[in-house]
Formats: C-alpha cells, structure tokens, sequence
C-alpha cells in the first residue's frame, strides 16, 4: 500500500510540475523560472499539509525523489514545450490531474495521521488547491481557485470520498480511485461546459 500511495504521489507531483512548468513557457520564463515554478506547484500544497499535520520533515523536503521529479517535469515542458501544447487545455488538464490525486492522497494522509475526516477532507482540499495558488501568484495571475469554477469545490468533493469510505469502514485503495476520478470529473467538466459557482454581481452605478 505505501508502494502503491508514493506512486501516485508522485504521479501528483509530475503532472501538477507539467502545469506549472507550462504556465511558466507560456509567461516565457527562463530555465530557472521554469524549474522554479514547476517545483513551486508540485510541492506547495503537500508541504502545508504535512506542515498542518505535523509529518515532519514534510515528505518533499525529505524525500529527493519529489523535486527531483518536479525537475524533470520542468525540464521535460521547457524543451517539448510544442508538443506539449499541442495538447487540449494542457494546463488546465495536468491541474484537474494533479488536484485529483493530491486531494484524494492529502486526505488519506490527514486520515492516517489521526484526524477526523471533516478535518482530513479538509487537508486534502488544501494539499490540492496550494500548488496552483503558488503557481498562478508566481506569475501575477488570480489563482483559479479564487475564480467561479468548481476546483476547490472538486477538491472537497473527491476528498469526501475518500473520508466517507473510512467512516464506513470501506477499502482505502478503491475509495481513493473514485474521489480521484470524481474529482477530475468534475473540474474537467467545469472546463468543458463553464460549470461554476454563483458570482456576487456589483450594483449598476447607473
């Protein structure tokens, strides 16, 4: 099982990378920015919750395999960054990914650390939505999260699955692949077909 966790995470790490290193091309960045801010959106959210949760050191820091997965990302955006592009909505998809699974494994996390699962829902959604926040401040841009989609909205949702299954007693394995997939559903819709929460209109001044 901690096999099988620390390959998604990982999987997290890389595809929330992928998305930080774009935004980064996108913004024509150099090398270094491009490294900086695939790394900055891997591991921002995985290391407030580990701080949050008291995992110390948090995993990102004490495991070399996480930045240096983030590198390779940055590297691999920065030199195929065409055919990276080439893509639907890469950004965008590589973010819903990332979010999926950094949502279902924080929860998880939080779960196995002691915490209720209201609490633990509410790490995951953190251990989510904190890379992109990074990502988007990095560059001057309004974090989707602050925006009228459903991505933290998702994150809570894919979340929920995970500590509905734990007060249920149910497999965590399962249980994390279908928040995961509810999740990126989701944001993926929200994506598609504008889903998004209300928005507070300003008065007329007229």
């Amino acid at each position: 099982m901690s096999t099988l966790l620390l390959l998604f995470d990982l999987i997290g790490t890389f595809v929330f990378a992928l998305s930080g290193g774009t935004l980064a091309v996108r913004h024509r960045l150099d090398l270094f920015g491009v490294l900086v801010l695939s790394c900055a959106a891997a591991v921002s959210g995985g290391l407030v919750r580990d701080v949050l949760i008291g995992a110390q050191p948090p995993a990102a820091l004490a495991d070399w395999r996480y930045l240096t997965v983030a590198m390779i990302a940055g590297l691999v955006t920065f030199v195929r960054h065409e055919a990276i592009e080439r893509m639907r909505n890469p950004v965008q998809l590589f973010d819903a990914a990332g979010l999926a699974l950094f949502a279902v494994l924080g929860t998880g996390k939080a779960l196995a650390f002691g915490l209720s699962p209201f609490a633990a829902t509410l790490l995951g959604m953190i251990s989510g939505i904190g890379g992109g926040i990074a990502r988007d401040l990095l560059v001057v841009r309004t974090p989707v999260v602050l925006q009228a989609e459903l991505y933290a909205v998702a994150a809570l949702a894919g979340g929920g699955v995970v500590a509905l299954a734990h007060l249920a007693g149910l497999p965590q394995s399962p249980a994390m692949a279908v928040g995961a997939l509810v999740c990126f559903g989701l944001r993926f819709m929200a994506i598609r077909y504008g889903w998004h929460l209300p928005v507070a209109r300003p008065p007329d001044p007229h």
